[in-house]
């Protein structure tokens, strides 16, 4: 069997450096993978993300494997995935692969041959997730479960006990280094079989940023696909780059508004607003609960600011 062509799909927002040390570990890539192609979407950022990434393409010689697509719109990560993959799709002849890639990453020499060659023998895998590491070069061996009530109150709790009774709740799933079956896996890296867009249909667009990724997959399982975290593909992921969410950073920020109405969304869309209702109070009470007993041992407050307000404010509690 041959290896099935691919094709990298990779959207900017204001992070055009990153987008060029990105394509630039693709282009070793290409060099041993000569049927691989990338497009970058710049999600109309407005800070001459364009120029920068043209520069570079023409600069380089990438223009044989490489495009630029710029956006009217910065719709979120989905739609702006979903503009490539739309123009993608509609060729007469659509690659077999279409590799999501976020612009904070570096492809590690080997990936694209494992994920492909992976999905070439795997013909029930319609989705895979690379191994990421890290900036400072440690491994990130997780992938994920579907967020449920008992995993809202896993999150809420923080509580040894909770933790370890719903340890297998939990959504963030540690993975031995081999490849496995998963829920769904992080959008930051995730390979899509050309057959599973055919058959549910593309992003939903209505997440700006956040659970889209994990809505797919559920609609990927729903229609008799499996995803896998396949860890002998790998890339390096500076997480946070184009979101501000970072991990580690000295004080926390503010979570975002979107990121709230993402996990709304997710759970009213899936399970139906009573279940999202019930989430809801699972986390708002769990971490209630968190709150007091770290008062009682005097503990630092290292939340996000204003955590249980805008939570509250965005729930399905609140609004539909």
């Amino acid at each position: 069997m041959s290896t099935p062509a691919m094709h990298v799909v990779i959207v900017n927002y204001r992070t055009g450096a990153l987008v060029v040390d990105c394509l630039k570990s693709l282009a070793v890539e290409v060099a041993a993978t000569p049927g691989l192609r990338a497009t970058v979407v710049d999600n109309a950022s407005g800070d001459g993300s364009c120029g920068v990434i043209a520069a570079a393409i023409a600069a380089h010689g990438w223009g044989e494997w490489a495009d630029l697509l710029p956006s009217p719109v910065n719709g979120g990560f989905a739609c702006g995935n979903n503009l490539a993959v739309r123009v993608l799709l509609d060729r007469t002849d659509p690659p077999d692969l279409f590799w999501l890639l976020n612009p904070d990453t570096r492809v590690v020499p080997g990936a694209v041959r494992a994920l492909s060659d992976f999905l070439r023998d795997h013909p029930e895998a319609g989705i895979a997730g690379s191994a990421l590491i890290e900036g400072d070069g440690v491994l990130w061996p997780y992938a994920f479960r579907f967020p449920t009530i008992l995993s809202e109150t896993e999150r809420g709790a923080r509580l040894g006990a909770v933790s370890r009774l719903l340890a297998g709740r939990s959504v963030l799933r540690r993975m031995p280094p081999v490849a496995a079956p998963v829920d769904w896996v992080s959008g930051a890296s995730m390979v899509v079989r050309r057959a599973v867009f055919e058959s549910v249909g593309l992003m939903d667009e209505s997440y700006f940023l956040y659970f889209e990724e994990t809505d797919f997959c559920l609609q990927a399982r729903k229609a008799g696909w499996q995803t896998w975290y396949v860890p002998h593909g790998s890339v390096v992921h500076i997480a946070g780059q184009s979101t501000g969410l970072i991990d580690g950073q000295p004080v926390a920020a503010r979570v975002p508004r979107y990121w709230f109405e993402s996990r709304r969304r997710y759970f009213v869309k899936n399970h139906g607003r009573a279940y999202a209702v019930l989430a809801d109070i699972a986390w708002a009470v769990t971490h209630l609960m968190w709150r007091a007993r770290r008062r009682i041992a005097a503990r630092a407050d290292d939340d996000p600011p204003a955590l249980l307000t805008d939570f509250l404010r965005h729930s399905a509690i609140v609004g539909g």
